[in-house]
């Protein structure tokens, strides 16, 4: 079992979509990361009848992960609905969940992201966002 099958299972037990409410829907889409040290951190999304208020399953994990350990590197994430990524942009984070793993540390730009779990197709946060706006603030932050 490689890490790809371990974050799989660990994403697979928070599916069970559900109502919460007459008003909030949750756990219909899931993720499982690895922060830098190795721990796997989880989130599912939740959805209100107010966009503004939705959680996506990927910054859930990564709050989970800063919230709980401090941590803001991610090495890997796996995110899917009820099946894992298979290809053609499936498991990709949605913009605001990019923007807020590359805000979060800069170094996340090389985090793997899972494409297609059969075929182990992986993509970087880099790849995804090329040309990052945060970039300079980031070099601006660090003296550069």
């Amino acid at each position: 079992m490689d890490i790809w099958d371990i974050l799989y299972e660990k994403a697979s037990a928070q599916y069970h979509p559900e109502d919460v409410s007459p008003f909030v829907y949750a756990h219909h889409v899931v993720c499982a990361l690895e922060a830098e040290n190795g721990e796997i951190y989880t989130g599912f999304c939740i959805e209100s009848c107010s966009g503004v208020m939705n959680l996506c399953a990927e910054r859930v994990a990564a709050l989970n992960m800063y919230v709980n350990s401090g941590q803001t590197k991610i090495k890997r994430m796996i995110a899917f609905r009820d099946r894992a990524p298979y290809g053609g942009g499936s498991g990709m984070p949605c913009g605001a969940c990019r923007e807020f793993l590359y805000q979060l540390d800069e170094e996340n730009e090389n985090m793997e992201i899972m494409n297609d779990f059969a075929n182990r197709s992986i993509v970087t946060l880099k790849e995804l966002m090329p040309n990052w706006w945060g970039k300079e603030r980031y070099a601006q932050s660090k003296g550069s």
